[in-house]
Protein backbone atom coordinates (compact mmCIF):
# COMPACT_ATOMS: atom_id res chain seq x y z
CA UNK A 1 0.00 0.00 0.00
CA UNK A 2 1.29 3.50 0.84
CA UNK A 3 4.68 4.59 2.19
CA UNK A 4 3.93 7.07 4.99
CA UNK A 5 5.90 9.19 7.44
CA UNK A 6 4.04 10.07 10.63
CA UNK A 7 4.77 13.38 12.26
CA UNK A 8 5.71 13.14 15.94
CA UNK A 9 2.28 14.35 17.08
CA UNK A 10 0.47 11.55 15.26
CA UNK A 11 -1.17 8.83 17.43
CA UNK A 12 0.95 5.66 17.59
CA UNK A 13 -2.11 3.42 17.92
CA UNK A 14 -3.36 4.67 14.55
CA UNK A 15 0.10 4.03 13.06
CA UNK A 16 -0.01 0.46 14.36
CA UNK A 17 -3.46 -0.13 12.84
CA UNK A 18 -2.35 1.32 9.50
CA UNK A 19 0.51 -1.17 9.53
CA UNK A 20 -1.98 -4.02 9.96
CA UNK A 21 -3.70 -2.65 6.84
CA UNK A 22 -0.36 -3.17 5.02
CA UNK A 23 0.78 0.47 4.93
CA UNK A 24 4.49 1.08 5.40
CA UNK A 25 4.56 3.72 8.15
CA UNK A 26 7.78 5.20 9.48
CA UNK A 27 7.40 7.31 12.62
CA UNK A 28 9.48 10.38 13.34
CA UNK A 29 10.78 8.60 16.46
CA UNK A 30 11.95 5.61 14.40
CA UNK A 31 13.63 7.99 11.95
CA UNK A 32 15.49 9.80 14.74
CA UNK A 33 13.55 13.00 14.04
CA UNK A 34 11.44 13.29 17.22
CA UNK A 35 11.76 15.71 20.15
CA UNK A 36 13.97 18.13 18.23
CA UNK A 37 11.54 21.01 17.59
CA UNK A 38 11.94 20.53 13.83
CA UNK A 39 9.85 23.09 11.95
CA UNK A 40 7.08 22.06 9.57
CA UNK A 41 9.03 22.99 6.45
CA UNK A 42 11.90 20.69 7.47
CA UNK A 43 9.50 17.86 8.39
CA UNK A 44 7.89 18.04 4.94
CA UNK A 45 11.27 18.28 3.26
CA UNK A 46 12.45 15.13 5.08
CA UNK A 47 9.28 13.20 4.17
CA UNK A 48 9.70 14.28 0.54
CA UNK A 49 13.38 13.30 0.55
CA UNK A 50 12.54 9.77 1.71
CA UNK A 51 9.56 9.65 -0.70
CA UNK A 52 6.86 9.14 1.92
CA UNK A 53 3.53 10.92 2.26
CA UNK A 54 3.36 12.88 5.49
CA UNK A 55 0.71 11.87 8.02
CA UNK A 56 -0.15 14.56 10.58
CA UNK A 57 -2.79 16.11 12.80
CA UNK A 58 -1.10 19.52 12.41
CA UNK A 59 -3.68 20.63 9.88
CA UNK A 60 -3.02 24.36 9.79
CA UNK A 61 0.76 24.08 9.55
CA UNK A 62 0.84 21.52 6.77
CA UNK A 63 -1.95 23.05 4.69
CA UNK A 64 0.23 26.15 4.73
CA UNK A 65 3.30 24.08 3.74
CA UNK A 66 1.36 22.45 0.90
CA UNK A 67 0.44 25.89 -0.43
CA UNK A 68 4.08 27.03 -0.22
CA UNK A 69 5.65 23.81 -1.52
CA UNK A 70 3.22 21.74 -3.61
CA UNK A 71 5.99 19.44 -4.89
CA UNK A 72 6.03 16.75 -2.19
CA UNK A 73 5.25 13.05 -1.76
CA UNK A 74 1.78 13.81 -0.37
CA UNK A 75 0.32 15.23 2.82
CA UNK A 76 -2.51 13.62 4.77
CA UNK A 77 -3.89 16.01 7.38
CA UNK A 78 -6.25 14.51 9.94
CA UNK A 79 -8.60 15.71 12.62
CA UNK A 80 -7.78 14.53 16.13
CA UNK A 81 -10.02 11.49 16.52
CA UNK A 82 -10.63 9.42 19.68
CA UNK A 83 -12.02 6.56 17.52
CA UNK A 84 -8.65 4.97 16.74
CA UNK A 85 -10.00 2.16 14.57
CA UNK A 86 -12.33 4.47 12.66
CA UNK A 87 -9.51 6.95 12.19
CA UNK A 88 -7.24 4.29 10.70
CA UNK A 89 -10.02 3.05 8.41
CA UNK A 90 -10.78 6.58 7.14
CA UNK A 91 -7.09 7.15 6.37
CA UNK A 92 -6.88 3.77 4.65
CA UNK A 93 -9.93 4.61 2.53
CA UNK A 94 -8.56 8.06 1.63
CA UNK A 95 -5.33 6.42 0.44
CA UNK A 96 -7.27 3.88 -1.62
CA UNK A 97 -9.34 6.71 -3.14
CA UNK A 98 -6.15 8.63 -4.03
CA UNK A 99 -3.87 6.02 -5.51
CA UNK A 100 -1.15 8.54 -6.36
CA UNK A 101 -0.39 10.69 -3.32
CA UNK A 102 2.45 12.83 -4.72
CA UNK A 103 1.60 16.53 -4.67
CA UNK A 104 -1.80 15.95 -3.07
CA UNK A 105 -3.20 17.39 0.13
CA UNK A 106 -5.68 14.88 1.53
CA UNK A 107 -7.96 15.80 4.40
CA UNK A 108 -9.28 13.10 6.70
CA UNK A 109 -12.00 14.61 8.88
CA UNK A 110 -14.18 13.34 11.66
CA UNK A 111 -17.32 11.63 10.35
CA UNK A 112 -20.42 13.79 10.13
CA UNK A 113 -23.13 12.85 12.61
Amino acid sequence: MAALYSNENFPLKVVELLRTLEHDVLTSLEAGQANQAIDDEAVLSYATKINRALLTINRRGFVREHNKTPNHAGIIVCSQDPDVEGHAQRIHQAIKDNELLAGKLIRVNLPQK
